[in-house]
């Protein structure tokens, strides 16, 4: 495998298992769709919106997996529990396990097979995006359960350890 890919890989598993440890870190289902005022996205809305995005960018679109993505569904679905959420993100981190270690170099250096937003990327740098992308969302996840809940818990989201293992 590629270096870069390992790294790339290292990180989305990193943030896939942030962002599950801090989901479980609700302690009821109710607050995983719940949004103080100002807020639009619930922290349940943001796990299924990172599942999906990692499904198909890298899934479906460089994998071949078969994953059909409906985005809207990410945003507009409020009825996944906890334990659901929980399979996705371990599904998902599956998905990366199985893809990314049979990336090529020329893959990886070419251009992403489908434009994003309009846009031609090149794969290594659309790839680093969506690692960029995930960490934002488990830190707003972080900061919404923080909020919702008044608990100070840490999901020891940004753990150097896991860099090293």
């Amino acid at each position: 495998m590629n270096p870069i890919l390992d790294d790339i890989h290292v990180l989305l598993v990193r943030e896939l298992e942030s962002l599950r440890r801090e989901i479980d870190l609700f302690p009821e289902e109710s607050l995983l769709w719940s949004t103080p005022k100002g807020i639009a996205n619930p922290a349940g809305t943001l796990a299924l919106h990172g599942c999906g995005n990692l499904n198909h960018y890298i899934g479906a679109v460089l994998g071949n997996t078969g994953y059909v993505r409906d985005r809207d569904e990410e945003f507009n679905d409020r009825s996944a529990s906890k334990e659901e959420l929980t399979l996705a993100i371990r599904e998902t981190i599956h998905v990366m396990d199985a893809v990314l270690p049979g990336l090529s170099s020329e893959m990886l250096d070419g251009l992403f097979p489908q434009p994003v937003a309009g846009l031609r990327l090149n794969t290594r740098l659309f790839l680093l995006h969506l690692c960029c992308h995930l960490a934002f969302h488990v830190g707003q996840v972080g900061y919404l359960r923080r909020i919702l809940t008044g608990e100070e818990t840490t999901a020891d989201a940004v753990s150097l350890r896991a860099l090293v293992d």
